[in-house]
């Protein structure tokens, strides 16, 4: 939900996405029903997640100084 929120707040979402994705999640049993998100509401989704770069932060390698990080 953090995600969606900051979303919502860099007004990537419109608040309507911001509450239908909110609820959908929370209705959600398992991840597998959250995958059955309507294509709309994904695709609002995805557009935001590539504005904000998520997939890039996803795909770099953690930082060797990350502190006290655990790496399993």
């Amino acid at each position: 939900m953090k995600t969606i929120d900051e979303m919502l707040h860099l007004d990537l979402l419109t608040a309507e996405q911001h509450r239908d994705i909110g609820a959908w999640i929370a209705r959600a049993g398992s991840p597998e029903e959250i995958l059955n998100m309507p294509a709309p509401l994904w695709q609002a989704v995805e557009r935001a997640a590539a504005v904000m770069g998520v997939d890039d932060d996803l795909m770099r390698p953690p930082a060797l100084d990350a502190g006290d990080v655990v790496l399993s």
